[in-house]
């Protein structure tokens, strides 16, 4: 493996910035109104320079489908850096937001703000968030055993937990009027269709703050892969790195999941792929995750978008039919 320099980093992220501009020019052709390249091409040239482009074009591209590929984008970079932050503190590949349980408790709170606060825009990310913390605080301390986190113990905790979860998600459901349940339970499944309560531009702040926290942990983190006992012997401040990561996976998570529903799988998939291709060093890790999330979720929505147009897919269906034969194979790999 090579050394990692800044300028590796800056190459490898900026080849995956392309592969991410390819991305969204594809998601934005695709759709129940394809467009032609050409004419896809000559509106984002007129955009560019202030000309005026074509009515239908204009709505679209730039009024329906943009927005919902710089959503997708956040919260794809969301999950995949909570992932990668949730693997590298519990050591375990098979860590991710949705199995996890942390999803479920994020969603969770995001519906517990609807039912009591509706009208308040705010209440559902910082609800979401809220419920997040309190689920990974609760897996955490199942998982331990004799004092030290066990992997199986850990990833059956999150399966219990999300279980758990999901069961007072659908007691509460009932108490929403009929006309919302379809809605609700489309969300549930993940959903990029629905304005988001607050801004991209806020949103945008919220995953940059969280992504940018869990990277000042990087070096760390790599250390942490060694054992917590090895990393306090080499000078790691464990103890305040566990609570930064545990924090900022947890908001990004929140932020994720009170925008888009539950999305599976892009926080297990994503680490896990870079992994084998660039290696285990954090430095380099987090901000391509945070690429390889977005690339892989405007993917997955434009699929989303198109498979059986003009009728829509909740995009949390197209990453499970990636995720789960994934995790099934991570799992299998781990017990043998």
């Amino acid at each position: 493996m090579k050394p990692l320099t800044a300028r590796r980093v800056l190459l490898i992220c900026g080849g995956m910035l392309a592969a991410l501009l390819v991305s969204v020019l594809i998601a934005l052709k695709l759709g129940a109104v394809p467009i032609p390249a050409t004419d896809l091409a000559l509106s984002l040239a007129r955009a560019l320079v202030g000309a005026e482009i074509p009515a239908d074009h204009q709505l679209i591209i730039f009024e329906m489908r943009l927005p919902r590929i710089l959503l997708a984008i956040l919260v794809g970079a969301s999950l995949a850096v909570a992932g990668a932050g949730f693997q590298a503190l519990l050591r375990n590949p098979l860590a991710d937001p949705y199995v996890l349980g942390v999803s479920s408790g994020a969603a969770l709170g995001a519906i517990v703000s609807l039912v009591l606060l509706p009208r308040v825009a705010l209440a559902s990310p910082v609800a979401a968030f809220l419920g997040a913390v309190l689920a990974t605080t609760t897996v955490y301390f199942l998982g331990r055993r004799g004092g030290q986190l066990d992997s199986h113990t850990l990833l059956l905790a999150g399966i219990i937990t999300a279980s758990f979860l999901s069961a007072v998600i659908m007691f509460l459901m009932t108490t929403l009027p009929s006309s919302h349940l379809r809605g609700m339970a489309f969300w549930l499944m993940g959903d990029l269709s629905v304005a988001p309560p607050v801004s991209l531009s806020v949103l945008f702040v919220l995953v940059a703050a969280g992504a940018g926290a869990i990277y000042t942990t990087a070096a760390d983190l790599n250390l942490l892969l060694a054992g917590e006992l090895e990393a306090l012997h080499l000078g790691v401040e464990v103890n305040r790195v566990k609570l930064v990561v545990y924090l900022a996976a947890s908001l990004l998570t929140g932020v994720a999941v009170s925008v888009s529903g539950a999305v599976g799988y892009v926080g297990l998939i994503v680490p896990h792929l870079l992994r084998l291709v660039f290696g285990h060093d954090y430095r380099l890790l987090i901000p391509t995750a945070a690429v390889g999330g977005a690339i892989a979720l405007v993917l997955a929505d434009a699929l989303a978008r198109t498979i059986v147009a003009p009728t829509e897919l909740p995009v949390g269906a197209m990453t499970a039919l990636a995720g789960a034969p994934m995790f099934i194979y991570l799992l299998r790999r781990r017990m043998h």
